[in-house]
This record gives structure tokens, C-alpha cells and sequence, in this order.
């Protein structure tokens, strides 16, 4: 089982004049915020605006929420809120609308989309595996989407990275722990679906039994449940491969623009950022993936179900992707979120 810099920002500023300049309000200041609390703040002004939302990014280096808006009376409320504005010209419904064509009409072995806040268009990528007249199919379709989408290629292989922070084996495979869970008071461990759909007990890197599946879902999405049947230790923890750990206590929602680590058995531990949200992955062989967290982060094979986290918050399980960590590439992730809260578990 082996296996954009952020766009120039532009402020859609609104100011409310007057006769008398020294009657113009002040602009609003812009927030200071951490990933986690811009985050927090987009899903705030997502539910505030609607309709006129199109999209939200962290700017890390400005540390400041940005959200795309179509009108400037959005984007006044926007900025009220402590957030920049940035008028754009695709509403959401417009990209989701291209996210349908594109399942339609190019489900394509090799292939991912994903909307990008950041371009205000939904990214199509073909990997090396699309053959010309796939490639030529694919063309003809972005093209009729207009300026809803584009299309760009991978130098690499869309796949799983199978076999993964602590290695996990089983019946030939090995894959990487994501993180320790806990139900009903009982100990379990997250990792990628797509690992606990081809094997159902697992062994720590010494060949020990340490647990048997609970609940797997793969494709559609990508985790697994383990739950532990051996009296190991069982920590709240990432390993950093350094000799130290990363306590996780929680977990968090990925924000386009927030800066993340990924722990691995296979390449260890590798940082990068966020790139896009709600990514759909065709792996091939009817294994399609929807809503995976997409990143500039590498990885190879082994490192899958391993741990994706932004501080002491656990965020992703480690899917698949293509390149490595020599030449580099793009790797998707499972929300945490979205597998604790189907399988009943809290991080713990």
C-alpha cells in the first residue's frame, strides 16, 4: 500500500463621503488574526453575507482574513467586520455550478479540481497519465466554462500515498497513524480510509498487534478508525521525528492560506501552506475523493494517514497526491473534522 503565494490582494475599499471631508468616518482596522481565529471569522461573514460571499484566504505574512465579495456594499460589511475585502467577479454558486460541469462532463482518471479564493476560479490539474485526448477533452470543456476555471498540469502521478507521524503495518502494507482518538472513553487512532479498506489489523513498526478497524470510508471520502486492542501508550501527540513531539488538543477547520505540518513514515516531517478547500481527486480505478484539503506540503508513499496540523490543532489525514519531497508537488488531505465527527470520536 505504498502511498500560490497569495495573489496580490487587492482592497475593495468603501468610503462613505461627504461634503465635508472632516465628516468622512474612519476606515475600520483591519484584525490581527491567527489562522485558527480568521477561520473562525470567515464562517462568521460566510453566514452573514450569503449569497454575495465568494470565497475566503489567510494572508499569513499580512496575518488578515481576506474575503471575496461581488458588490461594495458586502464589501463595506466585510471590512466592518475586520476582514479585507476584495470585489471579484465569480460568485460561488457560478463555481460551484463549474464543479458540476466538470463531474459531468470530464470525470477523467488523473485529475483534481478545487475552487481557489485566491484566483476566484475553480483549478483543474491533469497529471502525467492523461493521455492527449483526455487532455484535449478536458481543454474543451474549461473553455466553455469560461473564466469560471482554468487548467494546468502536474509533472507527477495523482495516487494514494499507501504504506506512514508512527509507521502502522498490515498484511504487506504500511501506512502512518494520524491521531490518537477517543469513544465512549475507549482508546482508537485515526489514518487514511484508503489504508483500512485493504487491511484490518494493524501492528506497530515492531510487528506488535496494536488494533483492529472500527470504521472505514473510502473513496467518496478517505479515514479510517482503529481501535486499539493492546496496552500501549497512547498519547495526544505527533511525532516530529527530532527526538520531541506536537501535543495536539484539538482540532481545526483548514483555512486557504493557513500554515500546516505534516508528520509521516516515510518523509517525516515536511511544512507548507494551505492552497485549496473542497478538492475532488480521481486516484483512477473508480476511487474519487471529494472535499480533501489541497496543499503545496509533499509526500510520498508510506506517509498516508499521517498527521496534518497547525500547532497544537490536528487538521487533515494524509490522502494522496503527486511528486515528492526531492522535486515537490501537491498532496490532499481528509479533514479531521469531518472524520471525528462520523465516527463519534474527539481528539484525546
Amino acid at each position: 500500500m505504498a502511498g500560490a503565494g497569495i495573489a496580490a490582494l487587492v482592497a475593495a475599499g468603501v468610503t462613505l463621503q461627504s461634503a465635508n471631508a472632516s465628516e468622512t468616518p474612519e476606515a475600520p482596522a483591519l484584525k490581527t488574526l491567527s489562522a485558527l481565529a480568521a477561520g473562525k471569522l470567515a464562517s462568521t461573514l460566510d453566514r452573514d453575507l450569503g449569497a454575495d460571499a465568494a470565497g475566503t484566504y489567510y494572508d499569513a505574512k499580512a496575518k488578515s482574513l481576506v474575503v471575496n465579495v461581488l458588490d461594495e456594499a458586502a464589501a463595506q460589511t466585510v471590512e466592518q467586520a475586520g476582514a479585507k475585502a476584495r470585489i471579484v467577479e465569480n460568485s460561488l454558486a457560478e463555481l460551484k455550478g463549474a464543479r458540476t460541469t466538470l463531474k459531468q462532463d470530464a470525470t477523467i482518471p488523473g485529475t483534481s479540481w478545487v475552487t481557489d479564493p485566491t484566483t476566484n476560479k475553480v483549478v483543474v490539474t491533469a497529471d502525467r497519465t492523461v493521455s492527449a485526448a483526455e487532455w484535449k477533452k478536458l481543454t474543451a470543456v474549461v473553455e466553455e466554462l469560461g473564466g469560471t476555471a482554468e487548467l494546468q498540469r502536474t509533472k507527477g502521478e495523482f495516487k494514494p500515498f499507501i504504506a506512514g507521524g508512527d509507521a502502522i503495518t498490515g498484511d504487506g502494507g504500511r501506512c502512518s497513524l494520524g491521531f490518537n482518538v477517543v469513544k465512549g472513553g475507549e482508546p482508537f487512532f485515526l489514518t487514511a480510509g484508503h489504508c483500512t479498506e485493504g487491511i484490518s489489523t494493524w501492528s506497530d513498526s515492531s510487528g506488535n498487534v496494536i488494533g483492529e478497524n472500527e470504521a472505514s470510508s473510502f473513496p467518496g471520502d478517505d479515514y479510517g478508525l482503529v481501535k486499539y486492542t493492546a496496552e500501549v501508550d497512547h498519547p495526544s501527540e505527533v511525532n516530529l521525528y527530532d527526538g520531541s513531539t506536537q501535543a495536539i488538543s484539538g482540532a481545526a477547520e483548514a483555512t486557504v492560506g493557513m500554515e500546516v505540518t505534516r508528520s509521516g513514515s516515510t518523509t517525516q516531517v515536511h511544512s507548507g501552506t494551505v492552497t485549496g478547500l473542497d478538492a475532488t481527486v480521481n486516484y483512477g480505478n473508480g476511487d474519487i475523493v471529494n472535499g480533501l484539503i489541497q496543499t503545496d506540503v509533499c509526500a510520498e508513499p508510506g506517509d498516508s494517514g499521517g498527521s496534518l496540523f497547525s500547532g497544537s490543532n490536528a487538521v487533515g489525514l494524509t490522502s494522496g497526491g503527486s511528486g515528492d519531497c526531492t522535486s515537490g508537488g501537491e498532496t490532499f488531505f481528509q479533514p479531521v473534522t469531518e472524520a471525528l465527527s462520523a465516527t463519534g470520536t474527539e481528539i484525546g
